[in-house]
């Protein structure tokens, strides 16, 4: 049995998931996504010019972006010119579930007074797992793409020894990358041994910043300050994974004309197809695991 969804803003990722919910034969509402040329010609799809009519009455599940915002004022709408406003969002669920991703405690507040139930999908582990994968091959395409040598035989240096960190130095190393791990827990340190990466304390950093031919910083808190960016050498290339605000100062990087990529949402940018699968698939977990269903009977993947 098909369900009726609005979908409610998003990047390439919850444009294709639209398409592949559409596909199965669902009713997709869509607002604040005038610009997304591809998601036109299906029949299943339908633009709506106002909020209220895409939140009807007959839709049960409302898909926001991933994050759903990220200025805490506006979602997310990089394919509309459309600003829809967090709390006009949430007058209009009206007691429907909202799935979306990162979403701020101020949000949840605002959905409690009007009874509205959020499920933030990436604090689902299932997910956030998967979407490493995507992190890690976009991060490694910036890194060939942005550096005059080879990955084969180069300096990489990777901030943090969580979730992302993991998947891109096993995939670095299987490009031969010399790969050194920063990290303060013991029980990183044993886990980067048992790996057989190089490793190196985040609090001892300083003059040993200048082996790298890479930086790659996954931790969200400023690790790479002024003072510590005096020790990298000029040619080196600093990607930033980390959400807001970061963890290189970026007032310093370009104050040294350093090679520096905020890279953000990588997965929406990289793999929208793949990333959107494992958003249906997590959804439908999620669905089994609270015995209720988000996603039409024929729904599988």
């Amino acid at each position: 049995m098909s369900k009726k969804f609005a979908v409610i803003g998003g990047d390439l990722r919850i444009i294709e998931l639209a398409k592949i919910l559409a596909n199965e034969g669902n009713i997709i509402n869509v607002y604040g996504l005038e610009q997304a040329e591809e998601l036109k010609n299906n029949k299943n799809i339908i633009f709506c010019d106002k909020l209220s009519k895409a939140i009807n009455e007959d839709v049960e599940i409302v898909i926001g972006p991933i994050p759903l915002s990220s200025n805490g004022k506006q979602i997310n709408t990089p394919f509309s010119n459309k600003e829809i406003l967090l709390d006009e969002l949430i007058y209009h669920l009206n007691s429907k579930v909202l799935i979306a991703g990162s979403i701020s405690k101020e949000v949840y507040d605002m959905a409690n007074e009007k009874h509205v139930e959020i499920i933030d999908i990436m604090k689902k582990e299932e997910l956030a797992i998967l979407n490493t994968i995507a992190t890690a091959e976009g991060t490694i395409e910036i890194a060939i793409a942005n550096t005059n040598k080879i990955i084969h035989g180069s300096n990489i240096l990777i901030l943090g020894f969580g979730r992302i960190a993991k998947v891109l130095a096993k995939k670095l190393v299987g490009l031969s990358a010399k790969v050194t791990c920063a990290a303060r827990k013991n029980e990183d340190f044993a886990w980067i041994k048992a790996y057989g990466y190089r490793e190196t304390n985040i609090s001892t950093l300083k003059e040993n910043l200048s082996e790298y031919d890479i930086i790659i910083n996954t931790v969200p808190s400023q690790i790479l300050t002024k003072e510590r960016l005096e020790y990298v050498k000029d040619d080196c290339l600093l990607i930033d994974l980390a959400s807001n605000p970061g963890g290189i100062d970026k007032k310093a990087v370009k104050d040294k004309n350093f090679k520096f990529i905020w890279a953000l949402a990588l997965p929406g940018k990289v793999a929208p197809i793949t990333t959107a699968e494992f958003i249906k698939e997590t959804m439908r977990h999620l669905g089994q695991v609270k015995n209720v269903s988000f996603l039409s009977n024929s729904s599988s993947i």
